[in-house]
């Protein structure tokens, strides 16, 4: 039988890996950052009682301080990298937006080497190597396909998210996971808010028409929604952001932060091949040797997670032991 701890971890990898594929599905009918704006206020909503529940009993009261935290957090991992991970689905097949979304743990090395002084280790510099030249291979610079677009954006948007996590770390103790990231949903829904309300202002929408930021202009609030796209976007929104990561906060409850991640190693080789079967997108050599490497550089990742974690557990078992 299957432990709570293995029954969330396996649940949230599957429900994310059907993140890019729900994503894909809405992507033509709904503007980029109305459906990010839609997505995050209805996974808010999920978690909020829990949130509420968890403030009380911490009795957690929120500063000015607080506030400008999850505006920036919300700014950067909802305004910003969901924003330009939905809008690289227009341009890019679902299951390489995954991958590519996926590597931001590695991303996430630097990152936390320059900001938090986190030493990097031996097996996250080999991570970080494949993870580059997976991201050369897909990217496929001797050929560069149409979709290079999504391809950089599918980039930005995971150093973005990877910028998001290194700086709600700083933050994570106080509050919690559930805290920080239903707080920074709401926070980012508002900036993105306010961006669609000015989306309709007549100077700026002479301002983005017929730029490369055309999406900005004339966004709507409902446009597109259909009772025939209505299930995937209540899908995305509930199911995805909101169980999804609920179950991904359970996991860590249960277990850890790191050994949580793993969810994270799962979906590179899960959500191209629900790609596959759902959407019927066939993966090209080069994408296919790119995601090779990335799944070789998780891998690598996951060994030094797991190794710690395992040497953790041990020294706890004698401890009881011990006792």
């Amino acid at each position: 039988m299957m432990s709570k701890a293995s029954i969330y971890i396996v649940a949230s990898a599957i429900i994310f890996s059907t993140m890019e594929i729900a994503g894909k599905l809405l992507a033509t009918d709904i503007n980029p950052l109305q459906l990010t704006f839609l997505r995050f206020f209805i996974g808010a909503l999920v978690l909020l009682p829990s949130t509420i529940q968890i403030m009380i009993h911490k009795q957690i009261k929120l500063t000015r301080t607080d506030l400008g935290y999850f505006f920036l957090t919300g700014f950067l991992g909802i305004v910003i990298s969901m924003s330009f991970f939905q809008l690289a689905l227009i341009f890019t097949p679902a299951s390489t937006v995954a991958v590519i979304f996926s590597t931001n743990p590695i991303f996430m090395i630097p990152l936390a080497y320059f900001l938090l002084k986190e030493k990097p280790t031996k097996n996250t510099i080999i991570s970080l190597i494949f993870s580059i030249i997976g991201l050369a291979c897909i990217l496929n610079p001797f050929s560069i396909s149409t979709d290079y677009k999504g391809i950089l954006l599918s980039i930005l948007s995971a150093i973005t998210f990877s910028l998001y996590c290194v700086i709600g770390k700083m933050k994570f103790a106080k509050y919690g996971s559930l805290v920080m990231n239903c707080l920074t949903f709401l926070a980012g829904d508002l900036i993105l808010f306010l961006l669609i309300y000015l989306s309709n202002l007549s100077p700026w929408i002479r301002m983005n028409e017929n730029t490369p930021f055309e999406f900005l202009a004339h966004i709507s609030f409902w446009k597109g929604i259909t009772y025939s796209n209505l299930a995937v976007l209540l899908y995305l929104g509930v199911i995805v952001t909101g169980f999804g990561y609920l179950l991904y906060f359970l996991a860590i409850d249960v277990t850890s932060a790191t050994t949580a991640s793993i969810i994270f190693f799962i979906k590179p080789a899960l959500a191209p091949l629900l790609a596959l079967i759902i959407l019927k997108e066939n993966i090209a050599f080069h994408t296919g040797i790119g995601i090779l490497l990335i799944l070789i550089s998780s891998y690598s990742t996951l060994q030094s997670i797991i190794r710690p974690t395992n040497h953790s557990t041990v020294s706890t078992m004698k401890i009881s032991h011990q006792h």
